[in-house]
């Protein structure tokens, strides 16, 4: 069968509605399965560690094709896209549960409360991915069907193009396992051997307060090679801003005698950098990720609402088969979904495990599904990278943090349960906008919906039931909040809630990365990336933007020949096509790879076990194994021989 190109409007899908191909099978639904637990754990320590997650969808289409079709030599594109979707629910779940749940933790050490328990955490990360699933099945036809060739869905349409070409299938999972394997043996030399630090800093002589650093880990240099030159930059143009320009001149500030500024109860001069960074810079990164949350969602308000109108218009019936029999139009049974989101949401009621009350449930209800229906508007126009998740949260949070306290449920018990209500709405969110994406894809390829909405439901049940795991396990060996996982989105909702509950927040600082955020954007540059480069230490935005750069070579390259319009015509453009996604897949091994190594040494941090050799290279032996790195990554992409 001649392929079709999959951006043309009038769309017959690759594997049409007659034809029965291998699809829910137990082997897509074991490596889904495998692959969800697997990625939703590494984007739950990479989260942690520097704010943002990676997209599963493509890294798991490659694993899928590496073993289905180059191990156990089946052909079924079908099989392959079920394998990527239950995989990539994995993700996305994690996702929305590290950007909130670990304030729980995080309170609990400060209250001297117990910490939350992993019925608790499994259970409200299990009704958040339910949910976000089934609001997004009616929206199928709304969004996907009839919106073809107006929401372009960028990954969703990438990795169906992935499928497409399964025949190259076996090279290219090489390169996803190659770098799993990389980053794992680094990781595991760097913190668990300790051969060698993987943070390095070193202060700026004569310039009092500034410093420079890195964390010279595999998962940084793929973060950076995977969102590209521009993002990396903006992210290091906000630490240039905090470490080069903020905290200096706070210590100068300090230098001239025994200042104490509020939160800090010592003098400036006595805090050294990371001192000021942790007391002062913390919160106005903060006031300025807020701001660019809140304001990408207000900028999207006439998407929004026009949305929303639309999704109303079919909701009645956009998840029903409408009495068709053709295999590509077969949704979820309406009855089944209605079914569903009530009972999730009365068992949010009643149980005390999911503290939020009877008011709280029905803002989930509300705000659920609003935010599943913009949320998976927005990844269709602009991809998932760019899906104000973070604003979407923010926003409920206030709302919910001020009808709790106006009905009298304020105090710890009402911050705990505006958090909660938070957190299900953030997954939904997340999982709203990734059910989305691979429906595209479904779409492209000719997959069963109903079987792809099944899918998304194991795979977000798969997650649950390991992100507590996880979580539980990454706090008991490190703590959330501090400098191994600073949970940066978690301690920014934390923030908001405390800010509105109690009013003990430094406002101050919190209206100054306000007021820069409002400058960011008056120069017309992204506010988010810029902000969370100020909120973390520069030793994070560093290697990202060693990653960035080789990505950018390829990149400047790729558009000289002509990019994406010039590939079939020529041949130089297809090789550096070739080669930059064999760079984002040896990539997202090497994350992959390290978040696996990270939660292993969780558990022997738990167990007490150490495996350190006793002495180490220093910062040369560090920055010389982080160069061997970087060439890693570039032979399996700049360097690269087709």
């Amino acid at each position: 069968m001649a392929k079709e190109s999959i951006a043309d409007k009038e769309f017959k899908p690759f594997i049409s509605a007659d034809k029965i191909l291998p699809e829910f099978t137990l082997t897509s639904l074991f490596l889904g399965i495998l692959l969800a637990v697997v990625f939703g754990a590494a984007n739950a320590y990479l989260g942690l560690k520097v704010g943002m997650t990676i997209s599963a969808s493509i890294p798991a289409a490659v694993i899928s094709m590496g073993i289905i079709r180059g191990i156990l030599k089946k052909e079924s594109i079908l099989e392959n896209n079920m394998v990527q979707t239950i995989g990539s629910a994995g993700e996305s779940l994690a996702a929305g549960a590290i950007f909130t749940l670990p304030a729980l933790y995080i309170w609990s050490k400060e209250w001297n409360l117990g910490a939350p328990s992993l019925l608790t955490i499994t259970t409200i990360a299990l009704c958040g991915g339910v949910l976000g699933v089934l609001f997004m099945v009616p929206l199928r036809k709304a969004l996907i069907v009839k919106e073809h060739g107006v929401l372009p869905y960028p990954e969703g349409t990438a990795c169906a193009e992935v499928l497409l070409a399964g025949e190259e299938g076996g090279d290219k999972a090489k390169a996803c396992f190659t770098g799993l394997g990389i980053g794992a043996v680094y990781k595991f030399i760097a913190d668990g051997l300790k051969l060698f630090p993987s943070e390095i800093e070193t202060p700026i002589p004569g310039y009092n307060g500034a410093a420079i650093g890195a964390d010279v880990l595999p998962a940084l240099l793929g973060v950076g090679f995977i969102i590209g030159p521009t993002i990396s930059a903006y992210m290091l143009a906000g630490a240039v801003i905090g470490w080069f320009g903020l905290i200096p001149l706070i210590a100068n500030i300090g230098s001239m005698g025994d200042i104490i500024m509020y939160p800090a109860s010592v003098p400036i001069k006595e805090l050294g950098y990371w001192g000021i960074w942790n007391y002062y810079i913390r919160y106005v990164g903060a006031g300025a990720v807020a701001f660019g949350g809140v304001f990408s969602l207000i900028k999207s308000l006439p998407l929004i609402v026009q949305t929303f109108k639309d999704a109303m218009k079919d909701y009645s019936g956009g998840g029903e088969n409408n009495g068709t029999n053709k295999r590509t139009e077969r949704d979820m049974p309406m009855k089944f979904v209605l079914i569903g989101v009530l009972v999730v949401v009365l068992t949010m009621m009643m149980l005390p495990i999911i503290p939020v009350g009877f008011s709280g449930a029905l803002l989930i209800a509300i705000f659920g599904f609003f935010f599943a229906t913009v949320s998976s508007r927005i990844v269709g126009l602009v991809g998932s990278s760019s899906n104000p998740v973070s604003g979407m949260t923010i926003a409920t949070l206030i709302i919910t943090a001020i009808v709790f306290k106006a009905t009298g449920n304020d105090g710890q018990t009402g911050m705990i349960a505006t958090l909660t209500v938070g957190a299900v709405i953030c997954i939904i969110a997340a999982m709203a906008g990734d059910t989305s994406q691979d429906l595209k894809t479904g779409f492209l390829v000719g997959a069963t919906p109903q079987k792809q909405q099944y899918g998304e439901l194991i795979g977000s049940v798969a997650a649950a039931l390991a992100i507590g795991f996880v979580l539980t396990l990454l706090n008991k060996a490190w703590g959330f909040g501090s400098a191994e996982l600073p949970a940066p989105q978690a301690t920014l909702m934390r923030l908001v809630i405390e800010g509105v509950m109690g009013g003990s927040l430094p406002w101050s600082l919190v209206f100054t990365g306000m007021g820069i955020g409002v400058a960011i954007e008056l120069l017309g540059l992204p506010v988010l990336p810029i902000a969370i480069g100020l909120y973390l230490p520069i030793h994070l935005s560093t290697p990202i933007m060693v990653g960035g750069v080789i990505r950018g070579i390829l990149d400047k390259k790729f558009a000289k020949e002509g990019g994406e319009d010039n590939i079939a015509d020529n041949k130089e453009a297809k090789n550096i096509k070739d080669k930059i996604d064999s760079g984002i897949l040896y990539a997202s091994g090497l994350i992959a790879g390290e978040g696996l190594i990270g939660i292993l040494l969780a558990v022997f941090a738990v167990a007490n076990l150490k495996v350190a050799l006793g002495f180490d290279l220093g910062q040369i032996g560090a920055l010389g194994f982080f160069a061997l790195l970087t060439y890693t990554l570039m032979k399996h992409s700049l360097l690269k021989k087709n």
